[in-house]
């Protein structure tokens, strides 16, 4: 399939996202959201809000049209707690059918959280711990085991519903009742909880002001639990103002803030997780999953992604496979971490070659840290950013010396090494494909061994013989090229 649309009709907002094809990591190809608020009063009057109604409404006729304009092969309508819930939701229904065509599953609770279980797979294939999913009227829970997902449960813990009740200690006993409940459902505490949800995602932008932590990428953006506590305590007497004065999201989003803290406080002291991960992967990605063969599930996302960033944006994609495998000489005592995040190096080392020159190293390094990669820690894509920055220019120019600080000295060195590496597979090959046959790269105690065979001895060079000195320096080693007629 060409492009799979989702029309995810929730109780705060109503989204449109296009994914480019079935692929193990997604491609946004579009995503447009309206905050409509279909579940506002949804406890006092039993209905769904008038307004967001009207509003939801007219976003899906919106949406239909943009799908048919798109081609979208497949078009999935998804609506969950405020029209499951509302006595006119099936009415509701059946007016967007009627009006657009497109025919919305109702999910109950625990598909609900099935679902985002299932997108939080898709970043996370061996995801261990809670997927804890919050929408505008619910909040739900599901156990994920090594990328299995088991128990699931559903509660009223969405801050449209909550903010219909008394301020005060009946919110709070509210939000320890049902909490205890969902606890109890899935199987008590984790080490790990996965945060999905509009709310967790404004709560994590906002400790990320607070921390003043140098990475403003949220997806596998991860909290400890004091840390979490602490900005739920600050958040609760800010103002929307104060909040909008740090942050880029609407003071609708930001309205819910407060008593969206309020559960995620109540989540961390009643699970008592050892980290909070922000997922930024949910239902919608869940959708795609679910269209995945099993063979494709089964693909490392950061993998695909960096392939696909090779083959959509480089000069000569298929190179970065051939330049791993002559760079592993380098690497015979690295662990499968380690050589995950060299090959996506390698696959993503020239998307930037039509980059100013002046340029091309910081616009690397915030592509790479800042690209929609799923799979891969803030440490991890800040080593990769590191690595190809390298590729281009001299240890510590162009460092953002805060995000740097994400990454150990041992890692930054690692970084600067393999960047050495990238730039001098390159510089000997041209980055063409095929070019690097006949050249081979060895390591010993004392020295690092280039051999040029056959007409690859016509590559050599100067910069070839400056490239191959600078590397062999960084790792302690003298330097040699070795000429062979075969």
């Amino acid at each position: 399939m060409r492009r799979v649309g989702v029309v995810d009709v929730g109780s705060n907002s109503v989204r449109l996202v296009v994914f480019d094809g079935v692929a193990r990591s997604p491609a946004y190809f579009y995503n447009e959201k309206i905050l409509c608020g279909l579940g506002k009063g949804l406890q006092e009057t039993g209905l769904l809000n008038p307004d967001g109604r009207n509003r939801a409404l007219a976003a899906i006729r919106r949406f239909a049209a943009l799908a048919e304009v798109m081609q979208v092969t497949a078009l999935t309508g998804v609506a969950t707690a405020a029209v499951r819930e509302a006595d006119d939701g099936p009415a509701f229904c059946a007016l967007v059918q009627a009006e657009t065509g497109l025919a919305l599953k109702v999910a109950t609770g625990a598909e609900e959280a099935l679902l985002s279980a299932k997108g939080v797979l898709l970043g996370w294939p061996q995801a261990t711990g809670l997927v804890c999913d919050i929408g505008g009227a619910s909040m739900e829970l599901a156990r994920v085991d090594a990328g299995q997902i088991g128990a699931r449960g559903t509660s009223p813990l969405g801050p449209l519903r909550l903010a219909n009740l008394a301020s005060g200690g009946d919110v709070d006993a509210a939000i320890d009742r049902e909490i205890g409940v969902l606890a109890e459902t899935v199987g008590g505490s984790a080490a790990r909880i996965y945060l999905v949800g509009g709310s967790w995602r404004a709560i994590a932008r906002l400790d990320m002001e607070r921390r003043a932590y140098p990475l403003k990428v949220l997806h596998e953006y991860r909290m400890a639990p004091d840390d979490v506590i602490e900005t739920c305590d600050w958040l609760e007497g800010e103002t929307v103002a104060g909040m909008k004065a740090l942050v880029g999201i609407s003071s609708a989003r930001l309205e819910l803030v407060p008593l969206a803290a309020r559960v995620l406080k109540g989540l961390v002291q009643a699970l008592q997780p050892e980290a909070l991960s922000v997922s930024s992967y949910g239902l919608r990605e869940g959708l795609l999953y679910e269209r995945m063969p099993a063979s494709l599930r089964a693909r490392d996302p950061l993998l695909e992604a960096a392939r696909h960033m090779e083959q959509s944006r480089a000069r000569f994609p298929g190179f970065g496979a051939s330049l791993y495998a002559w760079l592993t000489p380098l690497y015979a005592r690295a662990d499968r971490a380690q050589l995950r995040l060299i090959r996506a190096a390698c696959y993503l080392h020239d998307i930037t070659w039509r980059a100013h020159p002046d340029y091309r190293a910081e616009v690397c390094f915030e592509t790479v840290t800042r690209a929609n990669l799923s799979g891969l820690d803030h440490p991890g894509r800040v080593f990769l950013g590191a690595a190809i920055l390298s590729r281009y220019k001299s240890a510590g120019e162009g460092f953002d010396p805060a995000v740097l600080s994400l990454l150990t000295p041992d890692q930054r060195d690692q970084a600067e090494i393999l960047g050495r590496a990238l730039r001098l597979g390159a510089m000997l090959s041209g980055a063409a494909p095929g070019s690097l046959e006949n050249t081979e790269l060895a390591m010993d105690a004392d020295r690092l061994t280039l051999t040029l065979r056959g007409k690859a001895r016509a590559l050599r060079g100067e910069a070839v013989d400056r490239r191959l000195a600078s590397l062999a320096s960084r790792l302690g080693l003298d330097s040699k090229v070795q000429l062979s007629a075969t």
